[in-house]
């Protein structure tokens, strides 16, 4: 549904994505992933037609983004990270005038707004000024707006940002709801929100793609040697190297702080829980804990990503902050 290919953008000599390619299938839901200043914001904006690559090539449902521009986009829904609404009017009028700039008319305009104030819960509020909604709601307003014209494709960039727990929570299941329908691309840097909604991942770090594949799949790929952590009943002299001469044990360290715990580097694809576990009771040892450590999606970020901090755009380059929904 979503092919880029080599996508490229430049601000003068700041070089802000560099030849990024990428496909989201039709019923996945893809998640870019990055931290600050990665890039995430500006690929976007390039697949949503916001922004022109400097070079490179975007296509929508099989129409390119820049030959068949009005056509690509009106299979396209999307949520910016700073949603433009117009405040002083009321939900519903609000959609009743996205619905004309998106060419519904009469019957199924009404139909479609129904169906959108329906589906993000926003039933309740219709009638209400958007200037006196949350965050959270408001964020249901722009995600209503995104689906008004039932778009094969969802572009959703920092859906939660600035959001609180609860609202996090309302707005992932409203998300997930909507995957049943359409194609999703998310784009945020919040890894738990990547475990939860993704099928795959795309990690992007300064300006290139760095990995992907799906969250499993990347996290079997960047573990490393398997783990085992032991945590004893109390610390217990020789504990250490009594697991150290349990075969395929590759290595044993102890925690400075809590020396009952101790970890355990083993071979690749061994699994010495069983032997460790017959050499703590031979040694008269108490076990509390034996577990198998996984690697975690933020193990594999922190590996990929090298930036400590965001990278700076420079103030010529710098985009506008609020955007309107293009129909």
């Amino acid at each position: 549904m979503i092919e880029a290919q080599n996508l490229t953008r430049r601000y003068g000599d700041f070089l802000a994505v560099d030849r990024i390619s990428f496909s989201v299938d039709e019923g996945e839901i893809v998640g870019i992933l990055g931290p600050n200043g990665a890039g995430k914001t500006t690929t976007i904006r390039m697949i949503t037609g916001f922004l022109p690559p400097s070079s490179g090539r975007v296509t929508v449902a099989g129409r390119d983004l820049i030959e068949s521009s009005m056509e690509a986009r009106r299979e396209l829904g999307y949520l910016p990270e700073n949603v433009a609404l117009y405040t002083e009017m009321r939900v519903v009028e609000y959609l009743a005038y996205r619905a004309r700039l998106f060419g519904l008319k009469g019957s199924e305009a009404k139909r479609s707004i129904g169906e959108a104030l329906e589906r993000c819960l926003l039933t309740d509020v219709q009638d209400q000024i958007i200037g006196t909604l949350s965050k959270g709601y408001r964020q249901r307003v722009g995600l209503a707006t995104a689906i008004l014209h039932r778009p094969k494709v969802l572009v959703l960039d920092e859906p939660t940002i600035g959001l609180d727990p609860k609202q996090i929570v309302s707005i992932r299941a409203l998300i997930r709801g909507l995957a049943k329908e359409s194609t999703l691309l998310l784009s945020t840097h919040i890894l738990p929100e990547v475990e939860l909604l993704c099928d795959r991942v795309v990690i992007i770090d300064r300006g290139q793609i760095v990995a992907q594949g799906t969250p499993e799949d990347l996290r079997e790929s960047w573990l490393g040697n398997p783990v085992v952590r032991v945590e004893l009943e109390s610390a217990a002299p020789g504990a250490v190297d009594r697991f150290r001469a349990v075969d395929g044990v590759v290595d044993a360290r102890q925690d400075g702080e809590h020396p009952e715990r101790i970890e355990l580097e083993c071979a690749a694809g061994r699994d010495v829980r069983a032997e460790v576990f017959r050499a703590a009771v031979d040694g008269g040892l108490t076990l509390l804990e034996l577990t198998e450590a996984k690697a975690s999606l933020e193990d594999v970020f922190v590996r990929l990503t090298t930036t400590d901090a965001a990278r700076e755009v420079p103030e010529e380059a710098a985009e506008p902050a609020v955007e309107e929904v293009a129909s």
